[in-house]
């Protein structure tokens, strides 16, 4: 039976998948970043649909606020806002067919063998409990994947001042 729920869900799907596949298969630069910005608002939307508002939450503040705002930054930075990507060879091509294919297949894999336990209702996740466990050095916390992802984010703004400061190709 289709109810507003799943009509919902595909629409999300829908937006997710679209833009991540125009995303990948535009030529315009600016463009790609703008659907990878639609395409990581869907996966917020699935979150908010799945009732995770704290994670929804943090995906759009970091990776929407952050990662394709600092994308964006460095495209403008470097002054290639309207220019095309150059044509992929096909070679390239196909091998990121069957490495996308490969990620899927074995994706695709695991989620037949592996058998999912029944769900068990649990007490509600606190935005307490999450910060409690995020910083916590003990078993079960996730200080150290915080640190490392705070350092990706360094490298990645480091990345783009050094795109940013990189001289232009002179012109004859």
């Amino acid at each position: 039976m289709i109810n507003g729920s799943t009509i919902l869900f595909y629409l999300l799907a829908a937006l997710t998948l679209c833009c991540g596949i125009l995303s990948i298969s535009t030529r315009q630069i600016f463009r790609a970043a703008i659907y990878l910005l639609f395409s990581l608002i869907g996966v917020a939307g699935l979150y908010f649909w799945l009732a995770y508002e704290f994670i929804a939450a943090v995906q759009i503040v970091v990776y929407v606020g952050g990662i394709v705002v600092l994308i964006i930054f460095s495209i403008f930075l470097t002054q290639q806002a309207g220019e095309k990507l150059p044509k992929q060879r096909l070679d390239r091509k196909i091998w990121a067919t069957l490495a996308a294919f490969c990620g899927f297949a074995l994706t695709l894999l695991q989620v037949v063998q592996h058998e999912f336990p029944p769900v068990i209702p649990q007490a509600p996740v606190t935005v307490r409990g999450i910060g409690e466990k995020m910083l916590s050095t003990g078993a079960g916390g996730y200080a150290l994947p915080f640190e490392i992802i705070s350092m990706l984010l360094l490298a990645a703004m480091v990345g783009c001042i050094v795109i940013a400061l990189r001289s232009k190709p002179e012109t004859k």
